[in-house]
């Protein structure tokens, strides 16, 4: 099972968080808010925090400004994930990513199903590596942010963390 080394000393990591949504504001975001608290009450470090519109080249153009700022480890994205027709984050993830990473989806709908069931189903929740780095992409509430920070990518995140984490694999995801 997990478990932190705290023999090891700790690595903050750059984190960039996006907001996708045609409703939110900066006054009424509190899905992207509890993200850059729970970013900075970990200890790494939150930069750049924006909202955009469900709109695939507008979500683009802000993932791609970040893709190419080598300081940036990790971006969450809150928003999008769901299936109706302005849902749209996983669409310009595709244009992006390199590598899924299944597993973070997976488990999340898992986590999200013992919550509220079958309506699990309808989350689009994903993980990917695009220009060496992970992405997350979660859905618009509160709730389902915190599930997904709570119960995987805070442990994910944190280089003490046994038996692995993403952190350790950050500086090999370049190899070719």
């Amino acid at each position: 099972m997990q478990s932190l080394d705290n023999k090891r000393e700790f690595k903050p990591v750059n984190v960039a968080i996006l907001t996708v949504s045609d409703s939110r504001t900066k006054e009424t975001d509190k899905s992207g808010d509890y993200l850059v608290n729970s970013v900075l009450k970990e200890g790494h470090h939150c930069d750049s925090k924006k909202i955009v519109k469900d709109d695939v080249n507008t979500i683009l153009k802000e993932l791609n400004t970040w893709l190419n700022n080598k300081s940036i480890d990790v971006i969450i994205i809150t928003g999008g994930t769901g299936i109706t027709g302005r849902d749209v984050t996983p669409e310009a993830l595709n244009k992006v990513k390199e590598k899924d990473i299944p597993g973070f989806g997976e488990i999340f709908r898992y986590i999200s199903y013992k919550k509220i069931g079958t309506s699990s189903i309808q989350s689009r929740a994903s993980a990917c590596i695009a220009k060496n780095t992970f992405v997350f992409s979660l859905p618009g509430s509160p709730g389902a942010c915190k599930d997904a920070w709570e119960s995987i990518i805070k442990a994910q995140l944190d280089n003490r963390n046994r038996p692995c984490n993403l952190v350790e694999l950050m500086p090999r995801l370049s190899e070719k």
